[in-house]
């Protein structure tokens, strides 16, 4: 009973990050055009 004093706010401090790394990409644009770059890996550059 007593690791969940330490996994609780753990997991908290987790999903804080996942969040903070989520919205740092959202705000920095990584996911506008996503088409463009589907193309992109399937062309050849020999």
């Amino acid at each position: 009973m007593e690791v969940l004093y330490l996994l609780i706010p753990l997991s908290a401090v987790l999903v804080l990050l996942i969040l903070g790394v989520f919205g740092w990409a959202v705000h920095r644009d990584q996911f506008e055009e996503l088409e463009r770059e589907g193309v992109r890996i399937l062309e050849d550059r020999a």
